[in-house]
Formats: structure tokens, sequence, C-alpha cells
């Protein structure tokens, strides 16, 4: 079963400092139909502008993932650790039992611009950690690149639930198939790009909800960057 979710169908959130889209409900955009996939709950494209930012604030029991697409994104949190992400990395950061973070833009010309991602934990209670990992081009270009999982494997890193996210970047004549579970569910976000998806044409910012597929595949593709998400119904 596929189920399309258009860019132009998302909430909207606009504070002049902070432009969001969000593919499910998250702050005061409410869409009873889109609350989550599976333990995915949210995926907010955020693009902050120089110098602004997300204040100090907490969060628990939650598996938060950056995905930085252009920009810089300084990080700081309760558990001490400070950094400066760029386009290619990853950062992991399990809430658990409580922390507290901040997120700016690094920058005073340039806006930054990253996919915020929140996967529900298989666990309560889980003490907090953070992991941050680079990805270079290469390693994403024309094939599935592991980027988190809940064993760490290939390098990735770990998240807290049963879950794994791939990406990749696709040119002309470029293509890529993941395999998957008949028991399991795939999400796919397009970052930008045109790309097809079992048959379905896509755009940057539309995603597709797969269930009861046996793959993932992803042709016609045109300057995309996609994620690719399998998940535990």
């Amino acid at each position: 079963m596929q189920e399309v979710r258009r860019s132009e169908e998302r909430g909207v959130a606009n504070h002049g400092w902070l432009d969001s889209r969000h593919t499910f409900s998250f702050g005061h955009y409410h869409d009873p139909r889109h609350t989550g996939f599976g333990p995915l709950l949210v995926i907010n494209e955020d693009k902050v502008m120089p110098g602004q930012g997300f204040g100090t604030h907490g969060h628990r029991d939650m598996e938060i993932i950056s995905y930085v697409l252009e920009g810089a994104l300084e990080h700081k949190d309760s558990m001490g650790n400070g950094s400066v992400l760029r386009y290619g990395d990853v950062q992991r950061m399990t809430a658990g039992t409580g922390v507290r973070h901040s997120e700016f833009n690094h920058s005073d010309t340039e806006r930054v611009h990253f996919l915020q991602i929140w996967i529900q934990p298989s666990a309560a209670g889980i003490a907090p950690g953070y992991e941050e990992k680079h990805f270079s081009p290469a390693s994403k270009q024309g094939k599935l690149r592991l980027v988190a999982s809940q064993d760490g494997r290939d390098g990735s890193v770990t998240i807290h639930q049963d879950a794994a996210i791939y990406a990749t970047l696709l040119n002309e004549g470029d293509s890529a198939t993941h395999v998957l579970d008949e028991e399991r569910l795939a999400y796919v976000h397009v970052i930008r790009g045109t790309v097809s998806v079992n048959g379905t044409p896509l755009k940057g910012g539309d995603a597709l909800k797969l269930s009861r597929e046996t793959q993932v595949a992803l042709t016609n593709a045109e300057a995309a960057e996609v994620l690719v998400f399998d998940l535990p119904q």
C-alpha cells in the first residue's frame, strides 16, 4: 500500500527568524491524518536566519536526529556537548530521562537549513546520549548509505529503536533499491530533486508511506537527495 504526502500539504510555521515545514503534527500544527508513521513522529524542515536559533529547552524519551543540508548548525546541551554541524553531518541525541539543549545558526550572514527528525525509542527512561558522524557525498552517491541504525552498524549513528535510516544522492541514470520485509513499514522523504519511488513520481519535500511492500525502488532520479526509513509497525 502507498500513500503520498505532498510537500505543499505540510504544516507551515513562519516566525520570521524560522521558516519550518512539518511533515507530521507538531506544535500549533495538528492534522489527525498525519501524527506519525510507526515510531517516526517528526520530520521538520527548518530554515533558520543568520544569528538566530532555538534557545535552551528540554526533551525526554525521544531519539532526535539532525541532518544538515546547508550552512552551519551550532549545538550545545546539558551533557556538556558542543559542536557545529555542516552538510553531511548527522547528529543523534538520545533525550532519555531528560536533556536540555540549544540549536543556533552559527553564521551571522548565511541561513542554516536542516531536517530535525524525532523517533520514539523502544523503551522509556534510557540514559541520555549524544553522537555525531559525517557522511561524505561520495558515500551516498548512487547508493543507499546507512546513516542511523539500532546497532550502529556500518559506521552509522546508533538509535534506540528497531529502525534504520538510509541517505542517497541520485543523479540522472542512477537508481537504488532497498529490500523491505513485508511486516515492516517504509517512509521515503525526498529532500530535493525528483525521483520515482515504486513508480510514484515525487519532488523535493514530497514523501511516500509504504506498507506491505517488499522493496523500495528509487528510479528516474534527477539531482535527488532522499532519505529512506525502514521502520517497525
